[in-house]
């Protein structure tokens, strides 16, 4: 292809190149990327904060938290749920009140129509006294009763002007559900309580070390039985009891055969060894989802 075809901007055609290039720039369109190793947490960091952790805890799922990280989100989380409680107990107090005064009117309409109805069944007494004017008989008949309370029916079923401020549409507030009182995992989603969270001890590889050096380095943590080098590369878990971390293939090669903690020696049940999530490799076979997505408007050709 030449080079005048190459960049040719007279075509007809809207090519799909052309849209690509343009949504990209114009901001339109939902824009994906995949994530790199520098931007996967480590497998020893705080999912809250992002940073390594002083006083580590995991939950059942297996997310790892700094205790003070967390106890600060479940606090903070109550406190929300007490202030919506209380806006939705004052509506619910509103609302009754409400309720009652409508009641009230109702129960006043009622009697009103109950009393014009019993004054409709009841004819007016004929006083024989009073003259009867015979003209009035021989040419138009009177005008009764009723046709005087038809013409203010009628009159009173004419509304006035649709503009005025009485018949304008009344914005009423959103109404509030009762919030639930159960404080949720920010990863899992799933009911979180502080007895829930299990204190868990890294084995440092180098336990002279202290902490702002053992943190300059890449590789800081070994398993506590095998001493294998720890990563976001090593499947591992955390031995309820002791708290300790294992590797996954030391809880499958040695710890499975008799289910005793190595560290204690307590008797372990499935539910006691929970497996710690961790992040991507930043390699495409690690398993892990690694692209990150977000919604943006679309812009239609």
């Amino acid at each position: 292809m030449t080079r005048h075809g190459k960049n040719c901007t007279a075509g007809a055609v809207y090519t799909y190149h052309e849209k690509k290039k343009d949504t990209a720039s114009s901001g339109y369109g939902t824009q994906s990327v995949r994530l790199g190793k520098d931007a996967i947490k480590d497998f020893d960091c705080c999912c809250l904060s992002l940073q390594p952790c002083r006083d580590p805890v995991v939950t059942e799922d297996g997310y790892l938290y700094e205790k003070e990280a967390i106890l600060q989100y479940i606090l903070h989380q109550k406190t929300e749920i007490a202030k919506k409680m209380k806006a939705y107990e004052k509506q619910k107090q509103a609302l009754k009140s409400e309720g009652q005064l409508e009641s009230k009117s109702e129960e006043r309409e009622r009697a009103e129509k109950f009393k014009q109805r019993e004054g409709n069944i009841v004819s007016k007494p004929i006083n024989p006294f009073t003259s009867v004017d015979k003209s009035k008989d021989d040419g138009k008949p009177v005008s009764s009763s009723s046709d005087s309370s038809a013409g203010e029916s009628s009159s009173a079923q004419v509304l006035p002007s649709f503009w005025i401020p009485s018949l304008t549409p009344e914005a009423k507030p959103t109404l509030l559900k009762k919030p639930s009182k159960t404080v949720l995992c920010p990863m899992s989603g799933r009911p979180l309580k502080m007895s829930d969270l299990i204190p868990v001890h890294f084995t440092p590889l180098d336990p002279s070390l202290d902490r702002v050096a053992l943190l300059t380095r890449q590789d800081r943590y070994v398993c506590a039985v095998t001493k294998d080098t720890l990563g976001n590369f090593v499947p591992c878990a955390v031995l309820r009891h002791s708290g300790v971390v294992v590797t996954m293939e030391c809880v499958e090669k040695l710890i499975r055969k008799d289910m005793v903690d190595p560290v204690t020696g307590d008797k372990l049940k499935e539910k006691d060894i929970i497996p710690l999530q961790r992040g991507g490799t930043g390699f495409a076979g690690s398993g892990v989802d690694l692209k990150a997505k977000e919604a943006r408007p679309v812009m239609q050709a």
